[in-house]
């Protein structure tokens, strides 16, 4: 035995044959999307907004400021956005999922009903 080598006992040996040796898999491949956005794409997100001084939730155009590990895709939009439980946003910015039915390319989808919300005043 070598000095500094540890052998487990109770380890298998693997035997590689020649065959075997100089082959490559690909385990994972990466994942379609419909879109492929880049930093300054034009796009279309659903989401709660300012139109006509009223909020509504619905298609608003918006510009692609970044995008993290093609997982995230910022938007940053020119009017006032909403999370979901009401909080305006105030850099104007929405995070999506790049994959996300949320986000399109501008005029690439049917139109689809405005929905006005009632925004009550304390």
């Amino acid at each position: 035995m070598k000095p500094g080598k540890l052998i487990n006992p109770t380890t298998p040996k693997i035997k590689r044959t020649p065959s075997s040796a100089g082959k490559t898999y690909a385990f994972m491949k990466k994942p379609a999307n419909k879109f492929d956005f880049e930093v300054g794409d034009p796009i279309e997100a659903f989401c709660d907004h300012d139109k006509n001084n009223e909020r509504v939730r619905g298609w608003i155009k918006g510009t692609v400021v970044q995008i993290e590990n093609n997982k995230l895709l910022a938007v940053q939009f020119k009017s006032n956005v909403y999370l979901t439980d009401g909080w305006m946003v105030p850099d104007h910015i929405l995070w999506f999922p790049v994959g996300s039915d949320q986000v399109r390319i501008p005029g690439s989808g049917k139109k689809m009903p405005v929905i006005k919300k009632i925004v009550e005043e304390d």
